[in-house]
């Protein structure tokens, strides 16, 4: 006689030119254990990568899909379109730049399916650097005090006293926490379809810490486990374009402010982004003598004044 059939997991990367870091990735998914589970499928959605990050990829070794894009939709939008047909219990959203040890599925899938795991919506992992350092990448709720911390550069100066990354905390046990990395982002597909997945106006950046906030107002918890362990190079593909990266990542800011925040709080985040930052980041550039950095800076700051309109008229998305 069988007993009970056992859970379900697609798992969605999102790949742009990640070299032979996502073969690497696939490599240990297909290695990984899957006893807790039935992997239903792998899907990789390429934004349009011109490097050869698609050649030799382990298809014998999984139920791998390739959806290949003719453009950069972006990291949400891209995230959306491989779970969009996923019909699994649970929804892994994986970076290509990350390895999963052998029973960090395994793992992930038993918390989330046991009773301590039972209020949770979201898994995280945690996630290591090549000499075996945790990234302290867990977060707590945005506000605009503590983002406006972040951008100012206090948060560095007095971890974990203010700002909206707990850095003082070393990562090393399991608990509830407001935010994981969508590095590694497991996430109950119900819950993942209610809340219309990935907030597309996110081009890339926040659009985790985004879909964090509305798991939480949908009532679910977020829980980090310590024993799920993911290498994690960090830094990702966007290493490659640092100008667009800071473009991205500021743009994103101002989004998230003024979806998430009073209009009051939104426009301290964005006074600071606007008025503050900019000859801070030019400063520290000059002070180091990088020209490039600089012209990177403005670079990022004159695409960003394009965006500011369509950033101001956000408002919150729906939830089904």
């Amino acid at each position: 006689m069988n007993g009970p059939a056992l859970p379900t997991l697609a798992i969605v990367i999102v790949n742009w030119n990640a070299g032979a870091q996502l073969c690497a990735c696939l490599q240990a998914v297909a290695r990984a254990q899957r006893t807790r589970f039935d992997l239903q499928q792998v899907i990789v959605v390429d934004n349009a990568s011109s490097d050869d990050s698609l050649q030799d990829l382990p298809d014998d070794a999984l139920p791998l899909r390739i959806i290949r894009n003719p453009d950069n939709r972006g990291f949400g939008a891209a995230c959306n379109q491989g779970a969009r047909p996923c019909t699994a219990d649970f929804l892994l959203f994986l970076n290509p730049d990350t390895r999963v040890e052998a029973d960090a599925l395994d793992r992930a899938i038993a918390h989330l399916q046991s009773a301590d795991g039972a209020p949770a919506g979201v898994c995280g992992a945690q996630l290591l650097d090549e000499h075996g350092g945790t990234h302290r990448h867990c977060a707590r709720r945005a506000t605009p005090l503590r983002m406006l911390a972040h951008l100012c550069g206090i948060d560095r100066l007095t971890p974990g006293t203010c700002g909206y990354l707990m850095r003082r905390w070393d990562h090393a046990d399991s608990r509830p926490v407001d935010h994981v990395m969508g590095a590694f982002y497991l996430i109950r597909q119900p819950l993942f379809e209610a809340l219309n997945g990935f907030d597309e106006r996110f081009f890339v950046y926040l659009e985790d810490l985004d879909l964090s906030e509305r798991v939480r107002r949908a009532g679910w918890a977020i829980h980090y486990r310590a024993d799920v362990r993911v290498f994690h190079k960090g830094g990702g593909t966007s290493e490659q374009i640092k100008a667009r990266r800071l473009h991205y990542s500021l743009a994103s800011r101002l989004r998230y402010a003024r979806i998430h925040f009073s209009r009051s709080g939104a426009a301290v985040v964005w006074a600071g982004t606007l008025l503050f930052e900019p000859p801070l980041r030019l400063g520290q550039a000059l002070a180091r003598g990088s020209m490039a950095q600089a012209g990177e800076t403005l670079r990022a700051y004159r695409w960003l004044l394009r965006d500011l309109s369509a950033c101001w008229r956000l408002t919150r998305p729906s939830v089904r």
